[in-house]
């Protein structure tokens, strides 16, 4: 049984969250090898949990995943059974002590004085705020953002009405019992505001942008209100350029030869928080070693920033430097580019611009939030009205070169591992999407191998195989019966 769940056992019998007969019971359906989320989700869906203490299940169990990279409590819920109701169904006996007026008071006490991986994230002063300077505020936020950046966290969330949570390895962590006033919250998120993008916050209700505190501290920002109030949302972005080998991709030879191509169109797929960003840094990164070219990429905003090298690097950000991606793409097209990077291909006018440029000339790479290549093309298509839907597939069976679709598994050891689906353009590819028949690419992946080919439950399986993710996870992710059948 994972720590982590042994822990969200302890935390949830103590809040009365559900009981000991119900942690029992999901143990026994479930198993041995089941994960944490899984078994949250089993409490919820076997009406276990009371509609009133749902949403403090889900702070427990982001304490709980946070617990266990320290080890099980020392009081193990399932250790050997003693004596008593509770130990009849292996959980300790609870001391008789009268509980905490307020259940969150109990949570924090199993909670770790700091974060468990990496080391101390600052001390906040989220319940003073109203005592410190501009100045002051400035500087601890910084403070807090870089130590987030030090400690694995992936991101931040300051949110009005809300406790101050961070997120790592995707468990999220409270930071302290303080709940963030309107006022508090607008503060904080626009403290470190030029005046002009305050005044386009407040007058929009949105604002995106890249905060940079100095070459090594990055980070992706988008402000929004929300019922409560203001909420913001801090990504880390990685100080170092990842390399194309250490990011996880499988049939590296296959994504290299992508990137030998002048012309033609490749794309970055997955669902958020999926990676593609640092993929994307990562092949720009590979061009800029291994050739010399003129790139130029449009994004919202400029998260990686890349520093010429054997190419010529023009980073262009929606907002500050273009309108939109279609206005920056249509531009591009009269700068001498040898390389068009498109943070995302959102509409149909962005990526209608994308696949001419493919067709002229250009090696043309961007990102789509889809999950499957089959999904991606389908996206990619569906967007053109019927009567274009002939001529856009045939520009599209010329110009593919390929597509990366990735997800993130929780890893066995703590961490996240990439799993991927590669599509390589070749003839049978061209084929069908010139034909409409994109439901045979299941088929071309699965007999694709030499040219670089995989499909992403095979994907999946292989990292189950080298014991890279559990079982359940694998599970999880494969729908295909044969595979399944494999998994003990």
């Amino acid at each position: 049984m994972h720590a982590s769940i042994i822990w969200l056992v302890r935390l949830g019998v103590d809040q009365q969250v559900f009981t000991t007969k119900d942690a029992w019971a999901a143990r026994l359906k479930l198993g041995e090898e089941v994960e944490l989320l899984d078994f949250a989700q089993h409490l919820l869906d076997a009406g276990m949990v009371a509609e009133d203490k749902m949403e403090l299940l889900e702070t427990i169990a982001g304490l709980a995943m946070a617990k266990a990279k320290i080890g099980p409590p020392a009081d193990d819920p399932y250790a050997s059974p003693g004596s008593g109701t509770r130990a009849a169904v292996g959980l300790p006996i609870e001391p008789a002590v009268s509980r905490p007026a307020h259940p969150m008071a109990a949570l924090m006490r199993h909670a770790p004085a700091e974060p468990a991986a990496g080391g101390k994230i600052e001390d906040f002063p989220f319940d003073r705020l109203h005592t410190l300077t501009d100045a002051e505020l400035q500087k601890r936020l910084r403070g807090l953002l870089r130590d987030c950046a030090t400690q694995g966290v992936s991101d931040l969330h300051l949110c009005a009405g809300a406790v101050p949570f961070l997120r790592r390895e995707r468990a999220l962590t409270p930071l302290g019992q303080t709940k963030l006033t309107e006022a508090d919250a607008l503060r904080l998120n626009t403290i470190l505001l030029a005046p002009h993008q305050r005044e386009q916050f407040l007058e929009r209700k949105d604002l995106d942008f890249a905060l940079a505190l100095d070459a090594s501290n990055r980070y992706r920002v988008n402000l929004m209100f929300h019922k409560g109030g203001p909420a913001g949302n801090y990504r880390m972005i990685a100080a170092k350029i990842p390399e194309l080998d250490k990011i996880g991709l499988r049939n590296l030879d296959a994504v290299r030869k992508l990137l030998t191509y002048h012309n033609g169109l490749i794309l970055v797929t997955g669902p958020v928080g999926a990676g593609k960003t640092t993929t994307l840094a990562a092949l720009v990164a590979e061009l800029n070693e291994k050739r010399h070219d003129h790139i130029i990429t449009v994004e919202d905003p400029i998260e990686v920033v890349q520093a010429a090298k054997g190419c010529n690097i023009t980073q262009r950000e929606v907002g500050p430097h273009t309108r939109s991606f279609a206005s920056a793409l249509k531009g591009a097209l009269r700068e001498d580019p040898d390389v068009i990077v498109i943070g995302e291909l959102r509409d149909l006018e962005t990526i209608e611009m994308a696949i001419s440029a493919s067709e002229t000339g250009h090696l043309v790479i961007g990102t789509m939030h889809t999950s499957d290549a089959s999904t991606t093309l389908n996206r990619l298509l569906d967007v053109f009205p019927p009567a274009q839907q002939a001529q856009i597939r045939a520009s599209v069976a010329e110009s593919l070169r390929g597509i990366i679709c990735q997800r993130l598994l929780p890893g066995s050891d703590g961490g996240l591992v990439m799993a991927c689906e590669i599509l390589i353009g070749n003839p049978a590819i061209s084929a069908l999407i010139r034909e409409g028949k994109t439901a045979g690419l299941r088929n071309v992946l699965e007999t694709g191998q030499r040219d670089g080919m995989c499909l992403m439950e095979h994907s999946v399986f292989a990292l189950y195989q080298e014991g890279r993710i559990s079982a359940a996870t694998a599970r999880e992710n494969i729908s295909n019966r044969v595979l399944r059948a494999r998994i003990t």
